[in-house]
Formats: structure tokens, C-alpha cells, sequence
């Protein structure tokens, strides 16, 4: 059996884009994570260490988007990298970014990737 542990709502800064004035000014960000394990273990221990610490996918989340890229594929993939080398629990896994008021000549409220990964 699986469960579903969400992380969402993930609100940071970086500065990630193709245009030199997004590597200066900078964006705001929205990281949504879902992953899936078999938390059997943990429901009968109740022990954090037999879990998904959700504490510790948002910092893998921050510490990748603090890392500037081009492409917000490239920190999608840094994201579900990490997630799935340091998490072994886990059997699969979505990571949405989204840019917030992208930088286009229109009114969008955001641009978004999601990548999903199974073992």
C-alpha cells in the first residue's frame, strides 16, 4: 500500500529565467511536492525516523531553488533527484514550479513544470 504525503504551498525567491534581468531582480516561486510511500511502519511506530519527513522535502526544495538555472526544467529535475536519492521510501514523486507573474508581454499569473518519477 501507498500513501500520499503533499508538501504544497512552497512560496520562495530565486532568480532563476533566461533574462539577465531575472538572474538580477529575481521571481517569486510556488513549489508544490507530492510523494508516495508505504507508511505502514511509521502509522505503528509513530516514530519520525520510519516516515517521509515533510521538514526535509521542503528543504531539499529550498536549497535547490536557491540555485540559480535557466530552465525551470533543470530545477524540477534537481528536486525529484534529490528527493528520490535521499529518500529510498519513496515510490514515486511529483514536483511542480511554478513562476509567479512570469516575465511575458500579457497578463499570466504563472508559468508551472511538473515532472513525476517512479521507482
Amino acid at each position: 500500500m501507498l500513501h500520499q504525503i503533499d508538501v504544497h504551498g512552497i512560496r520562495l525567491y530565486s532568480n532563476h529565467g533566461c533574462m539577465q534581468e531575472e538572474a538580477i531582480i529575481g521571481s517569486h516561486y510556488e513549489v508544490n511536492i507530492s510523494v508516495w510511500a508505504n507508511l505502514s511502519v511509521s502509522v505503528q511506530t509513530d516514530e519520525l525516523i520510519d516516515t517521509v519527513d515533510y521538514v526535509a522535502l521542503y528543504e531539499i526544495t529550498k536549497s535547490e531553488m536557491g540555485k540559480r538555472a535557466k530552465l525551470l526544467e533543470v530545477v524540477c529535475q534537481r528536486i525529484m533527484d534529490r528527493i528520490m536519492d535521499e529518500h529510498p521510501a519513496v515510490q514515486k514523486a511529483s514536483v511542480n514550479v511554478a513562476k509567479l507573474s512570469p516575465p511575458i508581454n500579457g497578463d499570466v499569473e504563472r508559468v508551472a513544470l511538473t515532472f513525476t518519477a517512479e521507482r
